[in-house]
């Protein structure tokens, strides 16, 4: 079924009736939420519940559970995670990096999907660099492309064994971005080869999960002038040469590296042919005017959509205090 071309936030803890409403008649094909819903565990499932009773299906609920700065269910009710890089360059040997990867991959999808949340905007396939901007770069999983690919590929799988599906983020690569996207538009002005070389390729490895978000950054060799989220050329990139065939998101609407007011932003994404956007801060307004105006994914997102979201795996028996246990070791070895 062809839902709304977009997903929706609520803006606190509990839906209020007037949410309901909106979600009701705007039908978005999904929900994204924040800390600022994640209260407490019998609210939280309360909440992920009544979101899907809203729209009448059991709609994908996304979170952006990376660890360190970016997670949004913490302490003291769900687990702390350290930063991704920082994890990963505390292992000398690569094989256990990836092995803790793929547990924390695990452990954390097991955690959101207990709770209703069954999408992690993760994993971040952006390469750290010296100058990475400080909103992105332990963000990152390495400071190489076979790092990256590696490391993203260990949590990718854990997510996938626990039932949650992934969002491999941000293409085409995101790391060599010396400004904030949320409040400035980034431009690489790197050769088109090295970056194939280097930040676009885990993300043409990685393809195969089936998911991804785009980057608000302008790569001039591909399109001199609009971010890769609004341009045609950009979008075709992602699909032509990187084998990114599966469903595309925009990253948040919201952010101010895009021009405009959000519904001309997200009109934007949607032509440049981006399957749906991600709208986030929870403005009812907003919402009401974005669903009004960008309507029904295409006949061929909604395809898309239905076979990414048929990706969801049976969660396979999980000994969780063992795989806790293993992954704990390998911390303190490290």
């Amino acid at each position: 079924m062809r839902r709304g071309a977009f997903t929706f936030a609520p803006l606190g803890p509990v839906l209020t009736p007037d949410e309901a409403a909106l979600f009701r008649e705007g039908d978005p094909w999904g929900f994204i939420i924040f800390q600022r819903n994640c209260e407490n565990p019998e609210q939280l499932r309360r909440l992920t519940g009544d979101m899907r009773m809203a729209v009448g299906w059991h709609a994908p609920v996304l979170i952006d559970q990376e660890g360190g700065r970016v997670q949004r269910m913490r302490a003291p009710h769900w687990s702390e995670w350290m930063p991704p890089l920082d994890q990963v360059e505390a292992f000398e040997d690569r094989g256990k990096a990836a092995r803790a990867m793929y547990l924390r991959g695990v452990l954390i999808g097991v955690e959101l999907v207990a709770h209703g949340v069954d999408v992690n905007c993760a994993p971040s396939c952006d390469i750290a660099y010296a100058d990475t901007h400080p909103f992105l770069r332990n963000r990152c999983y390495g400071t190489d492309a076979e790092t990256v690919t590696s490391m993203a590929r260990a949590c990718g799988e854990g997510h996938m064994d626990a039932g949650c599906l992934t969002v491999l983020k941000h293409a085409p690569g995101h790391g060599r971005a010396v400004v904030d996207s949320h409040k400035n538009l980034p431009r690489i002005d790197v050769d088109l080869a090295e970056l194939e070389e280097t930040d676009f390729a885990p993300f043409r490895a990685l393809a195969d999960f089936g998911m991804a978000m785009t980057a608000h950054i302008v790569v001039p060799q591909i399109d001199p002038n609009v971010p890769v989220t609004q341009s045609p050329a950009g979008v075709a990139y992602l699909r032509d040469r990187l084998g990114l065939t599966g469903l595309l998101m925009s990253d948040d609407i919201s952010m101010n590296a895009l021009a405009g007011d959000v519904v001309t932003r997200g009109e934007a994404a949607l032509a440049a042919g981006c399957d749906l956007v991600l709208h986030c801060n929870g403005d009812a307004r907003e919402m009401g005017s974005i669903a009004q105006s960008l309507g029904k994914m295409s006949p061929e997102a909604a395809k898309r959509a239905d076979v990414a979201l048929a990706a969801r795996r049976t969660t396979r028996d999980i000994d969780i205090v063992a795989l806790e246990a293993e992954f704990d070791a390998l911390i303190q070895g490290a």
